[in-house]
């Protein structure tokens, strides 16, 4: 089986664009992820799944996160995270319970660090949810290698 034949495959499949934050004696760091999900009600449990080779990935090792769900005028601020950073910061920060935040985001979710797992070529990172709170408004959707919206029913 061809893995660029399996990535276009699982890449029919519309997610939300995250940008998950995380606090270091340097600052804040991020990265723009879409490899989100709930696992568990209670407790209150979310899965990010983060590439081994990922500059963030030695950050959230055992450190708390927040995980900002992105709204669909955000694209620029994913890109930022996403290794295209731009000259002004197309964002603003605001501080959460558990570090900085992206201000505006459609939703946050605030995590202290639960488990880790051995993903191939992903680490799993399980949150424990501390706090969170939504917004009204429409998501960033990243659909076929490409940031999408949703299409409202009439």
């Amino acid at each position: 089986m061809d893995a660029r034949e399996f990535r276009h495959c699982v890449g029919r499949f519309a997610t939300g664009v995250t940008v998950i934050t995380s606090e270091t004696e340097t600052g804040t760091h991020g990265l723009t992820a879409n490899s989100f999900t709930s696992v568990s009600l209670d407790p209150m449990l979310i899965l990010v799944s983060v590439d081994k080779k990922a500059k963030a990935l030695s950050v959230l090792e055992n450190n708390k996160f927040i995980v900002n769900i992105l709204k669909r005028d955000q694209q620029e601020t994913a890109m930022h995270f996403a290794g295209r950073p731009k000259e002004i910061q197309p964002f603003k920060w605001e501080d959460g319970l558990l570090g900085k935040r992206i201000k505006n985001s459609l939703a946050y979710i605030e995590c202290e660090p639960w488990a880790s797992y051995d993903g191939g070529d992903h680490v799993l990172f399980l949150g424990e949810v501390k706090h969170f709170k939504y917004n009204i408004g429409d998501p960033l959707l990243y659909y076929c290698g490409q940031f999408s919206e949703v299409a409202t029913a009439k």
